[in-house]
C-alpha cells in the first residue's frame, strides 16, 4: 500500500525580537500514515534560516549519497511586508520538503523528524540528534502538542475572530520540563496507590 506525507507550509506571521528587529516564520503542517513517522499530525513554526540549518545538516547527514532539493535564493531585499515575494518564498520552501519527504534516506534522519515534528531551537535539535540530551528524539517529537488542524479558510476565520497573531500557535512544551512532569506524576501516583493499599492492610486487620 502506498504511504501518504503530506505537508504544508503556510500563515506566515511576523515575530518581532525587539522594538527594532523582527522576522517571518511560518507554520509547517504534517499530515501522514508513514511507517517513518510515529505521530500521524503535528503542526511547527519555522523561520527560513532554520530551513537552511536543516538543508545543512541533511547534507552532512547524508554524505552526499542522494541529491537534495534546493531551498528559495536568499533575498537581500526580501520584505515582510511584500505579499508576493513571502507567497513566492513559502511555495519554495513547501516543495523543498515535498521533494525531501521523497526520500527513504532522508526520512530516516533524525534532525528532519525534530524540524518537522518538534518546536526545539537549532541548538536543542543538534544536541538531541546527537544523543547529548536527557530526552530521545521520540520523546522531543511526542512531547510536543498539536491543536486541531484548521483548514485555511478555517485558520483565516479563527485569527480574523481571536485578533491575536499568537492565539493559534503550536503548543509544544520543552521536553526536559515534560520528562520531569511526567517523573513527578507518576511517583505521585505510585504513592498515592500505596497509600490506599496500606489503608486496605488496616481495615482488613
Amino acid at each position: 500500500m502506498q504511504q501518504v506525507i503530506s505537508v504544508w507550509v503556510r500563515d506566515p506571521r511576523i515575530q518581532k525580537n525587539d522594538f527594532w528587529h523582527a522576522y517571518m516564520d511560518y507554520e509547517i503542517c504534517l499530515h501522514t500514515d508513514s511507517v517513518f513517522f510515529t505521530k500521524k499530525i503535528s503542526r511547527v513554526r519555522r523561520r527560513f534560516r532554520e530551513f537552511v540549518w536543516l538543508r545543512q545538516r541533511l547534507r552532512a547527514n547524508s554524505m552526499l549519497m542522494t541529491q537534495l532539493p534546493q531551498l528559495p535564493p536568499k533575498n537581500p531585499f526580501f520584505s515582510l511586508n511584500n505579499a508576493q515575494q513571502i507567497s513566492e518564498r513559502m511555495a519554495g520552501l513547501q516543495s523543498f520538503l515535498e521533494q525531501t519527504l521523497q526520500s527513504p534516506l532522508l526520512l530516516s534522519d533524525s534532525c528532519l523528524h525534530l524540524f518537522l515534528q518538534s518546536q526545539l531551537s537549532i541548538a536543542k535539535m543538534e544536541a538531541c540528534a546527537a544523543g547529548r540530551t536527557r530526552y530521545s528524539v521520540a520523546q522531543a517529537v511526542q512531547c510536543c502538542g498539536i491543536r486541531r488542524f484548521l483548514s485555511r479558510e478555517a485558520l483565516q476565520k479563527d485569527q480574523s475572530v481571536s485578533g491575536d497573531s499568537d492565539s493559534d500557535s503550536c503548543e509544544c512544551k520543552d521536553p526536559e520540563w515534560q520528562i520531569q512532569e511526567n517523573v513527578a506524576l507518576n511517583k505521585a501516583s505510585d504513592d498515592h496507590v500505596g497509600t490506599e493499599q496500606e489503608q486496605s492492610i488496616c481495615s482488613s486487620s
